[in-house]
Formats: structure tokens, C-alpha cells, sequence
């Protein structure tokens, strides 16, 4: 059984996918109890075209350049790790490209572009772990401190959520953040699998989860063990790393999540919380991390002003 039929571009040092369309699934997501960015009228009002497709979405161009490259190993140790640069939007085309590592490297550069030359995200993708940062691993060392909190002036650096029970089964509707199921998102995927579907012909003898929807997973109860962000304020996901340590995973299979707050930055638009996600599996091993960088927009939160003139007047 093949992994992918996805046709491939292939030069002497880089891999390069088709071009695609991905899905916006997200019209419907209700976050702090208000639409998302992910709403076209929500994101038209801070400044954007329209309701952005999730990044993580991307991340399924990548697994078939990754797999050429890696094969089995990129499904049990697989890691993408990206800076999302611009957003993109439904009906866009866009491309998933790597350069191809030299001889015995773990780890390649990965880019994503649209048509006109926009770069959507950037980073890297390896295998395993030799030692070599990883794109936010660099990042994490570049922060720029943040200065005057207001929407995580309660947020503290190592703190930690106690442990959630999260499942995937085929037709479960992920809640108000995730307003669709697996099978949902396997219908319009922009790279399928039989991996994804089979167990007959698998190396694992049962199906997997993608990349992109192991995010959603690791999501999806992190509203039962909020961290003290004040809201409602819209958020954005503006860097992101999955990492697999003993993978794949699986639909149907129960695991817990388990977040601490790892960094704390800070942009002229945004206040941006650094959560690193572990997951384990029954018998208590960690199997994933997943790097997130979630950046409230200033503008959304409604007494963002009158808040910082009382606290730092």
C-alpha cells in the first residue's frame, strides 16, 4: 500500500508538491464565546480579506514530500515546524515546497507559497531528533520580551494545565473550536492517504491521523483547563510546531494532554502565549509535543485601552 499518490516535482535539491485549494472548515468556530479569525465577517473587521484558513491545514502538503524523503519514520517521528508569515483564504492556490537535506541530515527547510510569490509559512521539517533546532526553536531565542501585558498580564511563564483525556474517533465532532469530524476533514484533504482510512495494508494495521488534524486533538479540550487570558479577544495561531516522538497516532485511541506556558512575547498588534502541548498515550509515555504560539489581537479585546491606561498610567 502507497502512502500517496501525490505527484511530486523533484530537482536535484528540492521536492515540490502540486498546487492546491485547501478548505476553509472553520466558518463556524465559535472561540470566547464570539466568531473566530476564521469568520469572514470577524476577520474583515481587524483587517484581513476574510476568514483565514488554519494553518495547521498546510501541513498535509507537506507529508507526502516528507514521506518521499523519509518514508516509515516520517509517520512515527515526524516533525514540521513553521512561522506562519501571511495568511491565506479559500479559493487561493498554494504550494508546498523543501529543500532536500545533505547526506545524513534529519532535517530539511520547508517553505509554502501562493501563486504571486506570497510566502505563507516557513521552517523546517525532520525526523527523529539529531540535536539540530528546529525553525522555533531558533525563534523561541529571538522573542522580543513582552512589555506591558494586558490581555496575558496573568500568565506566567512555566505554568502548567493538569492532565486532559482527548480522543479522535471517525465521525466526532471536535466541539465548538473544531466544528467538524475526521471523516469530515478526510473528504476534502488535499493530500489523501490510504494510511488514513485503511488498517488492511498499513504498517500499524490501523488508521492514522494526519498532521494537521493531530493539532486538532491536542486543541481540543484546552478550554476545560484555561490559562487566566482575559477575553473575549480574538486569537491567531502565528507559529507552530508537532512533533512526533513514538507516532503515528490514532483515531478511536485515548490519550491526555498535558500544557505549560513556555514563553510570553509581544508585537505592536499582538500579545502572544508560547504553549507547549505533551501527549501521552495509556501507559503514561509521551508520544507528541505540539508548540503553539497563540497571538490575541490588541484591537479585538474591547477595554484593551482603558485596561493599560490603568496599569501602566
Amino acid at each position: 500500500m502507497k502512502a500517496f499518490e501525490t505527484i511530486i516535482t523533484e530537482t536535484a535539491d528540492s521536492l515540490a508538491g502540486p498546487w492546491r485549494r485547501p478548505h476553509q472548515m472553520l466558518n463556524a468556530q465559535v472561540y470566547d464565546s464570539h466568531a473566530s479569525i476564521h469568520d469572514d465577517a470577524t476577520a474583515q473587521k481587524l483587517g484581513f480579506q476574510g476568514g483565514t484558513i488554519e494553518g495547521p491545514t498546510h501541513f498535509s502538503q507537506f507529508a507526502p514530500l516528507c514521506e518521499r524523503l523519509w518514508g516509515r519514520t516520517w509517520f512515527e517521528t515526524g516533525s514540521i515546524s513553521a512561522h506562519y508569515r501571511n495568511p491565506s483564504f479559500e479559493g487561493e492556490e498554494v504550494q508546498a515546497m523543501l529543500a532536500k537535506p545533505g547526506p545524513g541530515q534529519k532535517q530539511c527547510k520547508i517553505r509554502m507559497v501562493k501563486r504571486d510569490g506570497t510566502e505563507v509559512l516557513r521552517g523546517t521539517a525532520s525526523v527523529g531528533d539529531e540535536g539540530l533546532p528546529t525553525a522555533l526553536d531558533q525563534r523561541l531565542t529571538e522573542l522580543k520580551p513582552l512589555a506591558d501585558p494586558v490581555i496575558l498580564r496573568d500568565v506566567k511563564v512555566g505554568m502548567k494545565t493538569k492532565r486532559q483525556s482527548v480522543r479522535m474517533d471517525l465521525d466526532q465532532k471536535m466541539g465548538d473550536l473544531y466544528p467538524f469530524s475526521l471523516e469530515d476533514k478526510l473528504e476534502v484533504i488535499t493530500e489523501p492517504s490510504a494510511y488514513y482510512r485503511n488498517a488492511s495494508g498499513n504498517p500499524w494495521e490501523r488508521p492514522i491521523i494526519p498532521m494537521e488534524m493531530l493539532s486538532v486533538l491536542f486543541q481540543y479540550r484546552s478550554r476545560d483547563d484555561r490559562l487566566p487570558i482575559k477575553g473575549p479577544a480574538v486569537g491567531l495561531f502565528a507559529d507552530q510546531e508537532i512533533r512526533l516522538l513514538r507516532g503515528p497516532l490514532f483515531a478511536g485511541e485515548d490519550y491526555q494532554t498535558e500544557r505549560e506556558v513556555v514563553a510570553l512575547s509581544g508585537s505592536r498588534r499582538t500579545e502572544s502565549l508560547w504553549v507547549r502541548t505533551t501527549v501521552f498515550a495509556s501507559n503514561d509515555v509521551p508520544v507528541a509535543t505540539m508548540l503553539l504560539n497563540l497571538a490575541s489581537i490588541k484591537d479585538s479585546y474591547s477595554s484593551y485601552q482603558q485596561e493599560y491606561s490603568e496599569l501602566y498610567a
